[in-house]
């Protein structure tokens, strides 16, 4: 796949106690992700998936190696990459509408009251909640909450959104409504989407490419995947069975890394 380069981790690597000669977390990873592509992260727990995604966002820096993005190296956070966290992480503001919630940045943005409005409206229409719009966060379910953290996000028009597992704290029903309307609204948007998810079947419903992360420590990138079915996505196609195994076997293989798992029966003195 040739890409217009959006996002990209060059030799990179990240410890948190660089003095006490701490374990690297992330290390020797390199990886580009494609512009208006919507890019997964899977892998173990504890490989660095979020990290690296704060890492792109400037909320966390690499130890060595470099970041960048079509504007240059990342050194710190900026309007042009935003974060949907878990709902969990970032409540909305619960003393605003989720009018007001999603017409946040825009204001933070200096944008008229006008415009606000109208871009506001754009996007609760889009993740369907122009009829709670007048409503405040504690009479939203999770998942209308986290449809108004999306909104709130996209609103603001980023080059490049990062989703750190928004939907793990939701319920079943409500987390496949949400990764169909994700799925569409990248569609509608084009805009570029690095996601991470423990979910191998999320990540192959919505991913353009899926990039395996090796175990920790020292994780990097194991094996990137083309997804190469047409959305909507069939969850039940043989195509769509045979990928997603395919990458939790590579998954499955980096899990026993870290954990002991016995090969034979036990024996007993």
């Amino acid at each position: 796949m040739m890409l217009d380069i959006a996002a990209e981790f060059r030799d990179v690597g990240i410890t948190f106690s660089p003095r006490a000669g701490g374990e690297w977390v992330l290390r020797h990873l390199s990886v580009e992700v494609g512009r208006g592509e919507f890019f997964v992260l899977v892998g173990p727990s504890g490989c660095g998936k979020s990290t690296l995604l704060r890492m792109l966002a400037g909320i966390e820096h690499a130890s060595e190696g470099s970041v960048a993005t079509q504007a240059g190296p990342v050194i710190g956070p900026s309007p042009q990459r935003a974060m949907v966290f878990q709902s969990v992480e970032v409540p909305l503001m619960e003393w605003l509408t989720t009018r007001q919630n999603v017409e946040l940045g825009l204001k933070m943005q200096g944008k008229g009251r006008s415009e606000r409005r109208r871009i506001g409206e754009e996007y609760l229409s889009k993740v369907g909640l122009t009829g709670a719009a007048d409503k405040y966060p504690h009479e939203l379910s999770g998942g209308m909450k986290q449809r108004a953290q999306i909104a709130r996000v996209l609103a603001v028009r980023p080059e490049i959104v990062l989703m750190d597992e928004p939907f793990a704290a939701l319920d079943a029903q409500s987390r496949r409504l949400l990764q169909r309307e994700v799925a569409q609204l990248w569609q509608d948007e084009k805009r570029t989407i690095v996601y991470v998810t423990h979910d191998i079947r999320e990540a192959v419903l919505l991913g353009q490419r899926v990039a395996v992360m090796t175990a920790p420590p020292d994780s990097t990138i194991k094996r990137v995947y083309d997804v190469a079915l047409p959305y909507p996505r069939d969850e039940f196609s043989p195509e769509f069975a045979t990928l997603s195994r395919q990458i939790e076997i590579d998954i499955e293989e980096e899990v026993s890394k870290v954990w002991s798992v016995p090969t034979g029966p036990s024996s007993t003195p």
